[in-house]
């Protein structure tokens, strides 16, 4: 199955790392692909206990995105997750901002579409990330939509260790 987290709320990624945690309870070998994140927020240090769920960061501090820098590590993430699907080693792919690394064009949508049709019959992948494409919806298993009604931020409050990184 392919599932997209998509919108302007809080919990996309939360939500997918559930559904990685789940999947690992249950015996299964899962892969997280961050995209335009460093791997510095604070659930990966209890991922790295869980043996059969691996994470991989592709992104920097500061992330920019019309630095080189950011494409070629975009790319290298999806060149990663390319081969890891191919692999077979894992039930369960997530793809963690890809949506938002299709949106700056860092990767295409085209390549994505490609891969989700090649290796979404095999592997159960989950995109997160704002502004997801219309094609990747339409191929799309199940679309969840998380629309922010309300936000603390906007009363210019910071990010919280331990709640938002």
């Amino acid at each position: 199955m392919i599932y997209v987290l998509t919108g302007n709320g809080k919990g996309k990624t939360t939500s997918a790392l559930g559904m990685g945690m789940r999947a690992a309870g249950a015996g299964k070998n899962v892969l997280m692909v961050q995209f335009l994140k460093d791997g510095t927020s604070s659930e990966i240090n209890e991922i790295k206990k869980i043996s059969n769920f691996q994470i991989k960061s592709f992104g920097r501090p500061g992330f920019g995105p019309y630095f080189k820098e950011d494409s070629q590590l975009a790319k290298s993430g999806f060149i990663f997750a390319q081969n890891s699907a191919q692999s077979q080693k894992y039930s369960l792919l997530l793809l963690d901002e890809i949506n938002v690394a299709m949106h700056f064009k860092l990767i295409g949508v085209e390549e994505v579409v490609e891969f989700l049709k090649e290796y979404g019959k095999n592997t159960d992948i989950v995109l997160t990330g704002r502004y997801c494409p219309k094609e990747i919806i339409k191929i799309a298993d199940l679309v969840t939509e998380l629309k922010e009604i309300k936000h603390y931020f906007k009363k210019r409050s910071v990010a919280r260790k331990g709640i938002e990184y």
